[in-house]
């Protein structure tokens, strides 16, 4: 497997083990992990800090270039917000674990340039399946339903 897909998914079962949800995310430049993150909302009180911003905040302030030359990894396809940070910032390129239990702006983000690579690993739905079957009215705050 793909070892930033396998620290995504450390960053996941990370928030799971903090009493939160099991999202993970890292942001890769020139072949090294610049930033991690997992999904505080429940943890911080947070109405933004999924995987992916969380990850976005923990890597810090970037040049234009260096996110032209990253890549975003998420154990769960991006919601909308978190796609709209990936268009603001440029990031040409975003490895999704899975898109099965939700399934975010894919076609917009590609619309839009971005290459999007599903790959679909067992740990990554399994950890969301789970997570949704026993914290349904949790997810669905997540994911704004």
């Amino acid at each position: 497997m793909d070892t930033f897909l396998e620290a995504a998914i450390e960053e996941a079962q990370k928030g799971l083990q903090e009493g939160g949800i099991p999202i993970g995310a890292v942001l890769v430049i020139d072949g090294k992990i610049v930033g991690r993150g997992h999904n505080r909302r429940v943890q911080k009180g947070s109405a933004i800090l999924h995987a992916e911003m969380d990850c976005l905040e923990n890597a810090g302030r970037l040049s234009a270039r260096d996110y032209q030359r990253a890549t975003l990894y998420s154990t769960l396809s991006p919601c909308d917000m978190c796609s709209g940070a990936i268009l603001l910032y440029g990031i040409p390129k975003v490895v999704i674990g899975e898109n099965q239990t939700f399934c975010g702006p894919e076609e917009y983000v590609k619309s839009r340039g971005v290459e999007v690579k599903v790959v679909n690993h067992p740990q990554c739905r399994e950890l969301m399946e789970a997570f949704i079957y026993n914290n349904p009215k949790l997810w669905n705050e997540d994911i704004g339903v």
